[in-house]
């Protein structure tokens, strides 16, 4: 006599199968390699897809991958500015941050956005450690003066990034941690604290711990081929390509965009911009066919990533 319950309940089951295998290249490619993950944008806000992020990148760390988060927190520090009555300036797309503004970023950076961030990572385990890049001397920065109308402009505390010190970071991954980075570096010259550009801190960090892949949540599906005209999306391209669209980018995906192509030209594998508002889009990115984002590899990488010419 069949059993046909039990013949169904293992077809229902087929599908599940079919995923963990679809996986397996990508498992055992990444494999002991670290993974730097920039959380921004939507994914910072909605509570469900925090929850995901947080599931995301507890499951790479027990798949075996070495990720390392690197935060801002642009809506929140702009809301506790209001609360303190402090104005919200920008200039050449970077915020106009005076000490006043600076001590606000800092207690948000550091004590709200990685606070919640450590904590929901470790609701599975004891895994997340919290350091901004003052600690260890990991992140240090000059102060950055953007040129505005042929001008050098002096806009506070906001730094540029002059130097990488990835000691704290390399300990916390030898000792099996997730380390989670606020963006906040130290001044290499003249004894302030600098807020340095997310976007830009994550790339620079891929670079220096020799990262296998970065990625940079958005809230876009990706990079488009030819915005506002078309909402196709470019599903992969060079560090040359990137180059020749910098121009022509919105402010919002220049810095993403200029910190995977620093990414790929300094050691790192793939660069990849991915749409935060998917649940689990950091898995669907890196373990399935079916991406949902952009990838930006280094010149003279024909082949697609997967299995051919591993």
């Amino acid at each position: 006599m069949t059993d046909t319950k039990g013949a169904t309940r293992k077809h229902t089951a087929l599908p599940k199968a079919r995923i963990l295998i679809e996986a397996l290249p990508w498992l055992t490619r990444h494999n002991g390699r670290i993974v730097v993950v920039k959380f921004g944008g939507n994914a910072m806000i909605d509570e469900d897809l925090k929850a995901a992020f947080a599931q995301d990148v507890v499951f790479l760390r027990h798949a075996g991958l070495k990720p390392v988060v690197v935060h801002g927190g642009g809506p929140q520090i702009s809301a506790q500015l209001d609360l303190h009555g402090l104005e919200s300036e920008f200039k050449a797309g970077l915020r106009v941050t005076t000490p006043e503004a600076m001590d606000v970023v800092r207690m948000v950076l550091a004590g709200q956005v990685q606070r919640e961030l450590v904590g929901l990572l470790n609701q599975h385990g004891p895994l997340a450690v919290g350091l901004t890049g003052e600690d260890g001397h990991t992140i240090a920065a000059t102060q950055h003066r953007p040129t505005i109308d042929g001008e050098r402009v002096d806009i506070g505390r906001v730094g540029e990034i002059s130097a990488i010190d990835t000691g704290v970071i390399e300990a916390l991954l030898e000792d099996g941690r997730i380390p989670v980075v606020s963006s906040i570096a130290r001044a290499e010259d003249d004894g302030h604290i600098y807020n340095v550009n997310a976007d830009t801190a994550a790339a620079a960090l891929a670079a220096a711990l020799g990262a296998e892949t970065l990625m940079v949540l958005t809230d876009v599906e990706g990079l488009y081929e030819d915005w506002p005209n078309s909402d196709e999306v470019i599903s992969r391209l060079t560090a040359t390509q990137l180059e020749k669209l910098l121009p022509d980018l919105s402010s919002g995906m220049v810095p993403k965009m200029e910190g995977c192509l620093y990414a790929v030209r300094n050691g790192v594998n793939t660069a990849r911009v991915i749409d935060g508002r998917v649940p689990h889009s950091i898995l669907l990115e890196i373990f399935t066919d079916d991406g949902v984002g952009t990838m930006v590899v280094p010149d003279g990488r024909a082949e697609p990533e997967g299995t051919q010419g591993e």
